[in-house]
Parts: C-alpha cells; structure tokens; sequence
C-alpha cells in the first residue's frame, strides 16, 4: 500500500470513527410501558432498553445490560413520545410581532410552491415547552399563500437539543377549502374545487411534455407545476383543510378521481361520512374537543366525533387549532387534553394514545421510524408520574433518539431568577 491510499485509509477511519463509537445503552426500568404496536396491550413491570439511538427491547421482567445507565421507573408510565399532527410550531413566536410570524405568503406567486422549510425557528423558546410536555414531532404547517387553495408544504420536526430543528421536509401538500377561505378564490367555495383540478390538470400535462411544451394559456408557473409532482406521484399526500361534509366528500372523490393519497385536517362534519372515509382510507386529524360551531361549515360538530370515526375504522390523529393559539402555544397540553376528552366521550383510552404518538406517525409516512416502542425504531419516549392524559400528569424524562433532553423551558428560568426578589427597604 502506497503512502498515499494509507492516508486515505487512515483518513476515512477517523471520519467514521463517531458514527462507530458505541452509546452507553440506557435501561428503564419498572414502568408500565403502553407500547402501542399491533395487537400488545400495556406491560407492567416493564424493561425498556435503549441502544444507539434506538428501542432495543421492550419486555416484563427483561434483562438489563450490564453496562447500561439504569432509570428506575417504578409507579411510572411509559409511553412513544408525542407526535402533534398538525401545528405551527417553529413558524410563530409572538402574534403581535409579525417580523416572528412566518406561517403564510401574501401578495406572492407561491402557493403550492411555498415551503415553510426555510423559515424554521430552532431558538424558538415555544419549542422547549412543548418538549417538556412529552412532545418530540410535530408537523409544522403553512396558512396561506398567494395561489389559493394551496397554502403551502409542511414540515416535520424533530424538537431535541441543538440546531437541527428539520426532521423531513415537503412531507405534505396544503390546500385550504370551504367557506372561510372562499373569498381568497372570488367568493364562493366551488371556485376552489375547480382551481384545485385545473391545477392537478396543468401538473399533469406539465409532468408529460415538460417545460419547453406549456402552453401559454396554463395558470400554474413552472415552480408550481413542479411542486405538485410529488403529490401526482402518490409521494407527498395532500392534505386539505375542510369542515363541511360536502367539502370532505369532494375531497374524498378528488383523491379517487386523481388517485391521490388524501388526509382530511379538521373535519367537524367528518363523522357524518365516516363510512366513506374508511372505504376510501382516508385518515382525518380533528379536534376532539370541539362542539361548539364558529362557522356555518361547522354546523353538524359534535363532541364524540372521535369515537364515531374510530369506531368507522377511519385512522385519527389529533390537533388542537384553539383559534390559531394552541398550534403553536401550549401545543403539547393541549393535545394530551384533547386525548383525554375524546376518551370521556366514548374513544378507548389505547386509541386515544395512539392518536397523539402512533398514528400521526403513520398519517405523515413515519410509522417505520417511530411513534411506537417496538424494537429497532427511533428511541423517542417520554417517562411520566402519573396517567399522560390527566392534566396534572408531567413528564420527567424525554428521549429524542435515545438522548435525555433537557425539559428546561423559559418559564423554569423566569421562576428562578424571580423566585427570591431583593429586599426592597
């Protein structure tokens, strides 16, 4: 071997040389662990063993590593992390600040182009305190554009120590329907469905003749077109914001009509066709909570929709708009009090779980990565001191990647600093 190959071998081993070193493996022990896979109920007495980043075990009674840092968990529950399914967290810092309000385009040729990616807050001080409520993931979502329907590509972020804030970018496509967005199309919501198609029209021409053959008269630019290949090719679902039936029932049909995957965001009416919705596998990420219409679409909203859709088989996720507020303030309580209601109004306490942690995973192409506690998946965990779907309930240790984060938020260092005041005489 000449001088210089031996350099080059030496060279690429030191580079590897991180990625190679072995993590002390961490042991959990004593928990009552709801693993959330297929078919497993919660285990007691349970062993949860974490190595390099990943779940390596989950058992009763299991062995624990004789090199492993032991957690004792005893008359402590264990669960995947949470996964909010639809926020605005990383894009909003204060309302009143617009210069810290990155969620939307006006005034903009983007709409299905505009990619929130690039505007993502990792020192947002909204991030650790919905880490410090048990959340890990969250996709983060835009609201408007300025080629509506479409307002935008969504996000999914990865909420653990450092810089890197971005866990999967172009994860959905945005479009916005129904009558409080009809003004942005001339007034009148069948002017959304229309540009809706037209725009999957052009994409699709634009996919088979390529730019140079557009014909003049086409609506889409080419950064537009381009866009919503991904969500022609069955890549990137779209996902629609809709809460009258009619509009989820046009959704539903645009996904057979197109053969798209479709995800339905709020659906207050979705219950009514829940039939359809599980037919056509179409999943809805809805707040449980809410029974109280602010809009005519909302009419038909009830309390157990939850339970009537799961009990339908459609897949359910949950998200808490609060009016825009909870998407990115107090984001973590707010779906785990969500959780709580839709199980006090007839969903089963396993579902209600999955609904914050395994199935938004799924919903957003995930579900091979993390969102439950089976073996060989991402270690995100949240060890809690009591039931995590009692608003009292805190968690006392979060793992992203199989790393113990800090669940210090701005709040712990306001009451420190405040918490012994000088003498005022």
């Amino acid at each position: 071997m000449n001088a210089r190959l031996l350099l080059a071998v030496v060279a690429l081993l030191l580079a590897a040389a991180p990625a190679l070193a072995q993590t002390k493996p961490v042991a959990i022990v004593g928990a009552t662990a709801w693993p959330l896979t297929d078919g497993a109920d919660k285990i007691e007495n349970a062993t949860i063993v974490l190595r390099d980043g990943r779940i390596e075990s989950v058992q009763a009674n299991g062995p624990v590593p004789a090199d492993a840092e032991r957690i004792d968990a005893r008359a402590k529950v264990v669960t995947p992390s949470l996964i909010s399914a639809a926020t605005q967290l990383g894009l909003v810092e204060v309302l009143g600040a617009q210069e810290t309000v990155d969620r939307a385009v006006r005034n903009s040729p983007l709409g299905a182009a505009f990619d929130v990616q690039y505007a993502l807050n990792p020192n947002s001080v909204l991030l650790r305190h919905v880490r410090a409520d048990g959340v890990t993931r969250a996709l983060s979502f835009p609201d408007g554009s300025g080629n509506p329907p479409f307002a935008g590509q969504a996000a999914l972020l990865k909420l653990g120590d450092g810089p890197d804030l971005l866990d999967r970018a172009k994860v959905a496509m945005f479009v916005q329907a129904g009558g409080s967005f009809a003004k942005e199309v001339g007034g009148s919501r069948s002017a959304q469905w229309i540009l809706l198609r037209n725009a999957l029209d052009e994409a699709k021409r634009f996919r088979d003749i390529g730019k140079s053959g557009a014909t003049r008269d086409q609506l889409l630019n080419h950064l537009e077109a381009e866009a919503l290949q991904p969500v022609l090719d069955g890549k990137m679902p779209l996902a629609i914001v809709a809460q009258r039936e009619s509009d989820i029932r046009q959704a539903v049909q645009l996904g057979q009509d197109y053969a798209l995957r479709v995800v339905v965001i709020g659906g207050a009416e979705a219950w009514r066709a829940a039939s359809l919705l599980a037919a056509r596998n179409v999943p809805v990420i809805l707040d449980p909570t809410f029974n109280l219409p602010l809009h005519f679409d909302e009419i038909g909203a009830r309390i157990d929709s939850a339970a009537l859709l799961h009990k339908a088989g459609v897949r359910i996720a949950f998200y808490v708009p609060g009016n825009t507020l909870m998407l990115s303030y107090n984001a973590g309580t707010a779906i785990r009090d969500a959780a709580g209601m839709a199980v006090a109004n007839g969903l089963a306490y396993v579902e209600a779980l999955c609904a914050i942690t395994r199935n938004p995973a799924a919903i957003w192409g995930q579900a091979e990565r993390y969102g439950t506690l089976a073996p060989g998946r991402e270690a995100d965990l949240v060890v809690w001191d009591g039931d995590p779907l009692e608003p009292t309930t805190n968690a006392v240790r979060v793992f992203v990647q199989g790393k113990d984060v800090s669940l210090a938020t701005r709040q712990d260092a306001l009451r420190d600093r405040y918490r012994t005041l000088p003498d005022a005489r």
